[in-house]
């Protein structure tokens, strides 16, 4: 998850283009399936997300990381493992490519109502929490299986899909999973419903600070020999 080669540049443009992909399919799913009178599935809407980000982390994981995600870059930044210098041009192009896709699905679908948007099933705080809890656990995993001398990149792409197809399938219904400020940012946005917004962009950062130092402490030897 820690970006590899090239220029911050194309690392940047690898980021924006493979949040797009994610938004374009993840949210599309969740589109066409309301459309469709239920073709896809909560299974399948849940399936989508997960496949699409194991895919992106082997194509472009070599090159950017692939983090797709504002969270999980600032957390990798406050773990010490990503470089304060390129931390806002990452979280840029994450979401230019969310709105990007946002767009396009305005475009393709312009009378569904929210384009996926992420909106509370019932009170606003309980999503928060839930957000906060989902994140924690996607970025504890994310730091886990990152971490170590020779990281596995195929295990890491297995483990970051199955936990978000697995978070999606169970709190989907409820909070939208979206453990992703970009991903519930563009279809807001561009839907015009922001009324929840505050929810998905502060849950997912604060999950995310409480993974970094739940790593620390559980990987921490000092912590451990106490």
């Amino acid at each position: 998850m820690s970006p590899i080669a090239g220029s911050l540049t194309r690392r940047s443009l690898c980021e924006a283009l493979g949040t797009f992909i994610l938004i374009f399919c993840g949210t599309g799913a969740i589109v066409v399936n309301d459309l469709s009178q239920g073709a896809i599935t909560h299974v399948g809407i849940a399936l989508t997300f997960g496949l699409v980000v194991l895919a992106l982390i082997h194509a472009l994981g070599p090159i950017s990381g692939c983090h797709l995600n504002p969270s999980v870059s600032m957390g990798l930044w406050l773990a010490g493992k990503f470089p304060t210098k390129e931390l806002g041009s990452y979280i840029a192009s994450q979401c230019a490519g969310a709105l990007l896709a946002s767009l396009l699905m305005r475009a393709m679908f312009p009378e569904h109502p929210t384009l996926g948007a992420t909106l509370p099933a019932s009170g606003a705080m309980q999503s928060f929490i839930l957000e906060i809890v989902l994140t924690w656990i996607l970025m504890l995993v994310i730091l886990c299986v990152s971490s170590g001398p020779q990281p596995d990149a195929a295990f890491a792409a297995i483990s970051i899909g199955a936990v978000i197809g697995l978070e999606a399938m169970f709190a989907g219904p409820i909070s939208g999973a979206s453990m992703n400020p970009a991903r519930s940012l563009a279809p807001a946005l561009i839907s015009m419903h922001t009324e929840h917004l505050w929810v998905y962009l502060l849950a997912p950062m604060i999950g995310s600070a409480l993974a970094v130092g739940t790593f620390s402490m559980i990987r921490n030897p000092t912590a451990q020999a106490q």
